[in-house]
């Protein structure tokens, strides 16, 4: 695999000190299938000082994709489902022609100090399902199912791979996997119509079995090494993926978008006069309460 794409993440402060990598959208990679947003956040200390919640925020055209390696926290949402993530565990929250949603950490926590690490994504709803009605579906760790190789395991967390399916429901053919690979790890990727890309955690890993220096001190890609906190785009090709330390790492990807997408602050739609109307509809307060809450964030200006 000559010369892939690869993205290098650029921070943002999502208010209070949390501060998240973000990998996609970016200049060079716009989506991955129907992927158009990729935060990765922590491992960070939360502190009892700390507050690192979401207040009440509105979406429309998107599904939102939670994962976390470490930590917890509380979704609740205008259609009244109130949610607590944990590890392991993918929480999809389709918002279709609108909804709004909080994300909180729980209050038996408050006191405790913890770890919070993990990815956010967003998933593109497909032109025919941009308006449909907004929902929710939880999957808990272990419905995810378990592929154990030699030397690494994966978690299909979305779609279908090394012959396992996830039960999470989807709009379009979805990929999302998380690795788990020791040192040593080697293994081939069939070829596929999808796109898909690897994003780094931890480690290194080689792509195509082509680069020759030392991915274990490798922060960045050099030749076909993807570094830590680094993505790279895959072709549809068989592709070998082998790890000479032990790394964590995930895959997504999908079907190609079946139009152009604009983002706005947390909408996204293929028309942008809709973008509009959604600003308009928060700023007047037309998204419906969530059942308990009292704040929110403000429209941007």
């Amino acid at each position: 695999m000559a010369n892939p794409i690869v993205i290098t993440p650029h921070e943002k402060d999502l208010g209070g000190g949390f501060i998240v990598r973000r990998l996609l959208p970016a200049a060079a990679l716009r989506a991955v299938g129907p992927f158009i947003f990729f935060d990765h956040f922590g491992p960070v200390e939360h502190r009892p000082t700390d507050n690192f919640d979401v207040r009440p925020h509105p979406h429309i055209g998107l599904a939102t994709v939670t994962y976390l390696f470490e930590g917890a926290m509380v979704h609740s949402d205008n259609l009244g489902y109130v949610q607590r993530i944990e590890p392991g565990a993918i929480n999809w929250m389709t918002a279709g022609r609108g909804i709004a949603h909080s994300e909180r950490g729980p209050e038996d926590l408050r006191a405790t100090p913890y770890r919070m690490h993990g990815l956010q994504l967003w998933c593109a709803l497909p032109l025919a399902q941009e308006e449909c009605a907004p929902a929710f579906e939880h999957t808990p760790a272990s419905s995810i199912p378990v592929f154990t190789g030699e030397r690494f395991t994966v978690r299909v967390l979305v779609g279908a791979a090394f012959g396992l399916y996830s039960p999470v429901t989807t709009f379009v053919e979805t990929l999302y996997l998380d690795f788990d690979l020791k040192a040593g790890a080697d293994f081939t990727l069939p070829p596929t119509n999808l796109e898909r890309a690897i994003y780094v955690i931890s480690g290194a890993a080689t792509v195509d079995g082509n680069a020759t220096n030392s991915a274990a001190n490798s922060a960045a890609s050099k030749g076909d090494t993807i570094g830590p906190l680094h993505m790279a785009q895959l072709t549809g090709a068989p592709t070998r993926i082998t790890a000479a330390v032990d790394t964590r790492m995930v895959l997504i990807g999908g079907e190609a978008l079946d139009a152009h997408r604009h983002i706005w602050w947390n909408f996204v739609s293929s028309r942008k006069e809709r973008i509009e109307q959604a600003k308009q509809d928060w700023k007047e307060k037309r998204f419906a309460p969530i059942p308990g809450e009292t704040e929110f964030i403000p429209l941007p200006e």
